[in-house]
């Protein structure tokens, strides 16, 4: 018997593609949610054509797609076919969630928008995401990922000073909205069922990455002064040393908030005590982070981290992403998991994050191949098989592989 899920009656239209949205739906669907993710017929979402370092999982699937489309459903339909409103608009009258992340108005003119599905079912939640909004200066922008951290600030303030601007190594912005987006339609479910009421949710990467800043950006607005980045491995524009990343003879260790003089206990150079005051701490880090580094380098990883723990001292190691996958805190929390794919085979994936006792998340379906469920899906709707052979033969829907 399958276990019991938190949104098993939550049924989500999801006409988003990419990342952000994408994300989003997926982090519902481990929930539990019945996820429809409509795409165009043959090529699907644009994300099956994206791809890291030239690597094709299974030699044919993009690893980009795989990791945000996970338990759920495919149904491959041309949104400018005569047949789309006729079989969305049927879905749309039972459905709880649209989700999309089309450029502003690109939908609504396609007859989609929260208008459109409000007419047919008052229940619905409409939830849209966007890079900087339905309106303003910025409306025609792409609102791409990497474009987001270099306009609200967290690129430059990250890389070492005298360096260029360096963007998050993962699409953050866009995690951030997906989270956002989540946290949104949690909400709107949640007061439906008090007042039976849908209600339109509009997500923006731009304001979502300035709200995920908000110590940065409240001390930058009422100090009137943006940070300056160090010019060593402190780990934070506004932090003093030792704050920060540190060599060893063999890798590299993490040093967050310590009591500078317990460290330097740690260290075995008292000569570096003469640092210990928040001014100076802070006026000098980067002096101060050449100094500790140079005692940092005489140890091994492992044997520094030992010295610093057992001096209650916070701190950690820094690690690949492969060393992460095998370290044994992450095996032990069950971080990592897999499933087999139609094509793809076996995939290791990260596990939803979210532990809950009554109704977990799991993964129970690969990312879907481009149509793969178009039949089954039109079936449970109540088209007949002559109905669904006339939307394929008319090219409105594409059945799976």
């Amino acid at each position: 018997m399958m276990t019991a899920k938190a949104l098993a009656d939550v049924t989500i239209l999801d006409f988003s593609h990419l990342l952000q949205g994408p994300f989003a739906t997926q982090l519902l669907a481990d929930l539990g949610a019945n996820v429809i993710k409509i795409e165009r017929p043959r090529q699907g979402d644009l994300f099956r054509s994206m791809t890291f370092n030239n690597k094709w999982v299974g030699g044919t699937e993009s690893p980009n797609f795989l990791a945000w489309n996970r338990n759920k459903r495919s149904l491959a339909i041309d949104l400018k076919s005569a047949q789309a409103k006729t079989i969305l608009y049927r879905i749309g009258e039972s459905a709880d969630v649209v989700v999309q992340n089309f450029r502003p108005g690109v939908l609504a003119r396609l007859g989609f928008g929260y208008r459109d599905f409000r007419a047919i079912n008052p229940r619905i939640i409409y939830c849209s995401g966007s890079g900087y909004g339905e309106s303003g200066p910025y409306l025609s922008r792409p609102g791409q990922d990497m474009l987001i951290q270099g306009l609200t600030g967290i690129a430059a303030a990250t890389g070492h000073g005298g360096g260029p601007p360096v963007p998050v190594g993962s699409g953050f912005s866009d995690q951030v909205g997906a989270m956002n987006m989540v946290y949104g339609i949690l909400a709107a479910l949640y007061w439906r069922e008090r007042s039976g009421e849908g209600q339109e949710i509009k997500v923006d990467l731009l304001t979502a990455m300035l709200a995920h800043q908000g110590q940065e950006m409240l001390t930058a607005m009422n100090f009137h002064e943006d940070f300056q980045r160090p010019k060593s491995g402190i780990g934070h524009p506004g932090m003093e040393a030792p704050f920060g990343v540190y060599p060893t003879a063999d890798g590299w260790v993490t040093i967050a908030m310590s009591p500078y003089r317990k460290l330097v206990g740690v260290l075995g150079d008292d000569g570096l005590l003469a640092y210990d005051d928040p001014k100076t701490l802070f006026d000098k880090r980067d002096e101060i982070w050449q100094k500790l580094a140079e005692r940092t380098r005489l140890w091994t990883t492992e044997s520094l981290l030992t010295a610093m723990l057992a001096a209650d001292i916070w701190c950690g190691v820094v690690k690949t992403h492969l060393e992460a996958a095998d370290d044994p805190q992450v095996r032990h929390m069950g971080a990592i998991t897999h499933y087999r794919h139609p094509t793809a085979g076996e995939i290791k994936v990260v596990a939803p994050a979210v532990k809950m006792s009554r109704t977990p998340a799991a993964v129970e379906r690969p990312a879907p191949l481009v149509g793969q469920h178009s039949e089954e899906i039109l079936a449970e709707y109540g088209f007949s098989e002559a109905e669904i052979s006339a939307f394929v033969a008319a090219g409105a829907v594409a059945p799976g592989p």
